[in-house]
């Protein structure tokens, strides 16, 4: 009954937010652009190449960890939370860049990353030194359980998730590298530590968080065994909702963010749709939204993601339909194909051969064209594709290079195996130096970059994109800008069509008198699709496509990977 009250209310009076409307860019630090020649990427790259992101239309940058860090997992393993890491420069430079952004109009924010440290933070160097230190209790440590480890989780970076410290003859919790101890959130020194520190970098003007796996920081105290997957050990999700999450969220809520505005999203791996409606409620309680990770496990091979499986498009549908109907008047989408954990989309669900160019359009259109907030992932409005590693000792991330060594030594793929599944869904694919020309190294650097640059940088590249009118970047700008011009693209309702149609996603959004009609092909075949009967031909127009010479018809004729939105005249 709630959630009936709460969707009538919305339908009445949707509260428009500038969070809402915004499209996000997410950078990459150590791969967007090199200033100074040493092959990775900085701060001042960034400030550089902010007018590239103000003429692209982009309103907001999430910008990777930039803090103090070992870089045993690229950043997200931090010893200093109020430091810039040399690599990428300085404090002062953040604060220039942060400048230059405000001045064009574009917020940032900031990643916090706050369920583990880097095990060379002050604060467990403290910890592990006796069982009786003041920062013992900052994380969480358990004894043997009869002479193994306290449970069967595993780490998200394959093995257990528990390593053992021979200094107290405990284990200390790592759901991450073993040099990313979890926090113990069940302290309340540690959580006014995170307030603080949240407190002083919007002091310093940053505009909000996007928060890393911020769903499992919360653990059940009895650490129960969970179900074990392909390697034996229970999943890192296994902790994921805990007990106290959402207690603790809205005591951010008080201490850090209330009277501030600022725009939050919650990486939230293993989120239900009903745990959603709790994290991203519409009273601004908790967070602004979540990512859900439901639809990047459609490819995947049961509950084992290394594989080379296509999706089924009827599974996307029904996944993507659940979380645009089921948050519907309560809480708002995140939409995104891509981020620096997962593979470039053109090469995973579209083609990035034969239908490059069309295929990265149509799943832009797809996906900005739907309600709720776009992320943008850096290279992804160019149709960055996947890279073609030739050797593990290619690859730069502790993920791959550890499932590589874990699943090979177990016999359970063979060497030639696991590579192909790595190029198609290695986290690397996303991490190579963004392509700016056709220039050596992609204009990235003037240095060999800190991983390879993907060979097809001379046909895929900024430079060539911006000065040719039909290109993706320019679609891209497009779409940008029919969001800004257009409220039902944010507020209007979405309904789905053709559940069952295996190649062909269609969905209309509602706000009010006006109406879109979204049709997308995902495959290469040549597919019909019938107007709806309340859509005349004499009162429809294209609002954007992907093919030069589209025509509305009652018959539509949707050649492959073509996407068209449709809209009845009148209205805006």
């Amino acid at each position: 009954m709630v959630e009936s009250v709460e969707k009538k209310w919305w339908k009445e009076s949707v509260e428009k937010k500038w969070w809402k409307e915004s499209v996000v860019y997410q950078i990459y630090p150590r791969s967007f652009k090199d200033s100074n020649g040493d092959g990775i990427g900085d701060l001042n790259g960034i400030t550089e190449k902010l007018d590239y992101l103000k003429e692209l239309g982009v309103d907001v940058i999430w910008l990777s960890p930039v803090y103090q860090s070992p870089g045993d997992d690229n950043g997200y393993d931090i010893s200093d939370y109020r430091a810039i890491l040399e690599e990428f420069g300085t404090m002062e430079e953040f604060d220039r860049m942060l400048q230059a952004a405000h001045e064009r109009g574009i917020r940032l924010v900031m990643d916090l990353v706050v369920n583990h440290t880097s095990d060379e933070h002050p604060w467990f160097v403290e910890s592990r030194k006796s069982k009786d230190n003041p920062y013992r209790n900052y994380y969480i440590w358990r004894p043997a359980k009869e002479g193994k480890e306290p449970n069967n989780w595993g780490s998200c970076f394959s093995g257990s998730a528990w390593e053992y410290d021979d200094t107290t003859d405990m284990y200390y919790l790592h759901l991450f590298s073993k040099k990313q101890p979890d926090l113990n959130w069940d302290n309340p020194r540690v959580r006014d530590e995170v307030y603080d520190m949240m407190n002083w970098w919007l002091d310093k003007g940053v505009d909000g968080f996007r928060m890393d796996v911020i769903s499992l920081i919360s653990k059940k105290p009895e650490l129960p065994d969970g179900k074990p997957g392909i390697n034996g050990y229970a999943s890192f999700n296994e902790p994921a909702n805990g007990p106290h999450v959402h207690e603790y969220l809205q005591e951010m809520r008080r201490r850090v963010l209330e009277g501030r505005d600022t725009i939050t999203v919650g990486e939230c791996s293993g989120v239900t749709l009903e745990e959603a409606k709790k994290y991203a409620r519409s009273d601004e309680k908790e967070l602004n939204m979540v990512f859900q990770f439901e639809h990047m496990d459609v490819d995947a091979d049961g509950t084992n993601k290394w594989s080379d499986k296509k999706m089924d498009l009827r599974d996307l549908k029904h996944i993507m339909t659940k979380w645009q109907k089921g948050l519907e008047g309560i809480a708002w989408n995140s939409l995104f194909w891509e981020n620096h954990d997962q593979p470039r989309s053109v090469s995973r669900f579209g083609n990035d051969a034969e239908y490059w160019e069309e295929s990265a359009k149509m799943l832009a259109t797809c996906l900005h064209m739907m309600q709720g907030t776009p992320y943008i992932y850096q290279g992804e409005e160019l149709g960055m594709t996947n890279v073609p590693f030739g050797d593990i000792s290619d690859f730069r991330d502790l993920d791959s290079i550890n499932a590589y060594r874990e699943l090979t030594g177990q016999g359970v793929f063979t060497p030639e195996e696991m590579l192909r599944y790595l190029r198609y869904k290695s986290r690397d694919n996303a991490r190579t130096p963004f392509q700016w020309s056709d220039e050596k190294y992609a204009g990235f650097s003037s240095g060999e970059p800190w991983i390879m640059v993907n060979p097809n940088y001379k046909k895929i590249n900024a430079r060539e994109q911006m000065m040719r009118e039909d290109s993706i970047f320019c679609y891209y700008q497009k779409l940008i800008r029919i969001r800004k011009q257009y409220d039902i693209v944010v507020y209007g309702t979405y309904d789905l069509l053709l559940p069952e149609d295996p190649e062909l996603y269609a969905y209309t959004r509602t706000l009010g008198e006006e109406q879109l009609l979204i049709v997308c092909n995902f495959y290469g075949n040549t597919r019909m699709f019938t107007l709806p009967d309340n859509w005349e031909l004499g009162k429809t127009e294209l609002m954007i496509g992907n093919y030069k010479d589209f025509k509305p018809e009652k018959e539509l004729v949707l050649r492959p990977y073509e996407a068209v939105v449709l809209r009845k005249n009148g209205g805006k």
